[in-house]
């Protein structure tokens, strides 16, 4: 299989991961935020333990990585979650939401700074698209307004897209340090959100069946699913990642409806067509791609 198309693939798991994020959250009951990123994070490091053991590899053979590695590994990890909660606490959700997804279109167009990349129309284009159909899945085609006394959750929002395209971009410059070294970030992320727990936050500790759903968290959305990121934007095509990562409101708000949380209504139908017709034009030189296309030039080293 073509590296790049294989890349792009396993990118898309995380994807499909992070679809989950909302109807788990759901199901995880009162627990508080940074005590669900402290134990999501913790058991993705042991995802990683376990492999390591399993594998017969040094554990620290992972751990000494370049300090940029590490400042942007844990920064974009840790960072974006931080931003994020503290936008829901300083501003409305939707539009603290609304505004944090202005990721997606922010990787497409940092993308073409990258060695060897280049924006076409279509790659702005379909991302837009995107975006149009997430503010009217968003905004429940209400609308929406901005006012002066949540400038705070406002700013902290525009971190998030900043932070996590950021991290995704620059991720690229970093080939040389493998996809394992994301365990220990996550570790140092756990740690880092602990101390966030402790400080601003009651512990709240799970009850039954919420213990399965924040172990699927760590394996899937809030964890295992950055393993996948990391491979796909260092190998995969970033431009289809970045387009395709408008998908995750939307199956993510299909998943709420099969649960009977919600209904389908038209704005959901026109999301949908925005969305998906919009990744499809913004990854349209990836799906025609072909095996004999030589591959882009390569990504120097940070």
């Amino acid at each position: 299989m073509d590296p790049v198309v294989r890349g792009t693939l396993i990118g898309a798991v995380a994807l499909t991961m992070w679809s989950t994020l909302g109807i788990l959250t759901v199901w995880s009951g009162p627990i508080p935020p940074f005590q669900l990123v402290a134990v999501s994070f913790f058991v993705a490091f042991l995802c990683a333990v376990i492999k390591w053991t399993y594998k017969r590899e040094s554990p620290f053979t992972h751990f000494y990585q370049p300090i940029k590695a590490w400042i942007l590994g844990v920064s974009g990890l840790f960072g974006y979650h931080f931003l994020y909660f503290l936008a829901l606490k300083s501003a409305p959700a939707v539009e603290t939401n609304l505004i944090n997804y202005i990721w997606p279109l922010l990787i497409v167009f940092f993308s073409a700074f990258l060695p060897g990349e280049k924006l076409r129309w279509y790659h702005m284009i379909g991302t837009l698209a995107g975006l149009a159909g997430t503010v009217l899945l968003v905004t429940g085609g209400k609308g929406f307004t901005f006012e002066s006394q949540y400038t705070l959750g406002y700013m902290a929002a525009i971190g998030c897209g900043i932070t996590w395209s950021t991290y995704s971009v620059l991720s690229r410059l970093f080939g040389g340090v493998p996809t394992d070294a994301v365990g220990w970030f996550c570790l140092a992320g756990s740690i880092l959100a602990t101390i966030c727990h402790l400080l601003f936050e009651t512990t709240v500790w799970p009850q039954g069946w919420e213990w399965l759903v924040l172990l699927a968290m760590g394996l899937g959305p809030a964890g295992g699913a950055f393993f996948f990121w990391d491979f796909g934007v260092k190998h995969g095509n970033i431009r289809a990642l970045g387009a395709g990562s408008y998908m995750i409101p939307l199956s993510s708000t299909l998943l709420l409806l099969m649960i009977g949380e919600g209904a389908l209504t038209w704005v959901i139908a026109a999301a949908c067509i925005l969305i998906t017709g919009g990744a499809i034009l913004a990854s349209s030189d990836f799906l025609r791609r072909k095996k004999k296309e030589p591959p882009s030039a390569p990504i120097p080293e940070v």
